[in-house]
């Protein structure tokens, strides 16, 4: 493996031999190939990932955030994004922003090369995120991660104290 020249620099090939592959479990046609570009450099507040989706394949999940402002930059390939149950065409160049509170958001590769883009938002301690078609509610603080149907939350009011 190639070591950084710099601990602030990263040559294309370094970048290359750090890509891993992943998919979303609640989605058997998601395939992600990247490389977590901020983990490798080591910043914790912003998170930065070179992504490639293979032809016919999928990001993640149908999502929002609560917390954790994300966007996504094309670089090559076509592309489907589902936003706030919209499709629209993607390619080199767009650019696409989700601010907290987002709308659900969700990326499909249609073309027949691969879609090319950077990721990016930011790491809070603490995230919710929706999967509106799933009906489900993801909360995650630090590494530990919960899941709860959408519909299982209770009202809480606090009492009056009376003096």
């Amino acid at each position: 493996m190639n070591e950084p020249e710099s601990p602030n620099l990263f040559r294309a090939d370094h970048i290359d031999e750090q890509q891993a592959c992943s998919s979303h479990p609640w989605n058997a046609n998601s395939e992600i190939h990247g490389t977590h570009l901020s983990r490798l450099a080591g910043l914790e507040r912003t998170g930065v990932s070179l992504v490639r989706i293979p032809p016919g394949k999928e990001s993640f999940v149908y999502h929002s955030h609560h917390r954790e402002e994300e966007w996504i930059y094309i670089l090559s390939g076509r592309g489907l994004a589902q936003i706030d149950q919209r499709e629209h065409e993607v390619g080199p160049g767009d650019f696409m922003a989700f601010p907290t509170p987002s709308v659900a958001h969700h990326l499909k590769n249609a073309g027949s090369d691969d879609l090319v883009y950077l990721m990016g938002g930011e790491n809070r301690r603490c995230e919710v995120a929706d999967f509106p078609n799933l009906g489900k509610r993801m909360l995650r603080l630090d590494d530990d991660v919960t899941v709860y149907e959408l519909g299982a939350g209770q009202e809480f009011e606090l009492l009056p104290i009376e003096r």
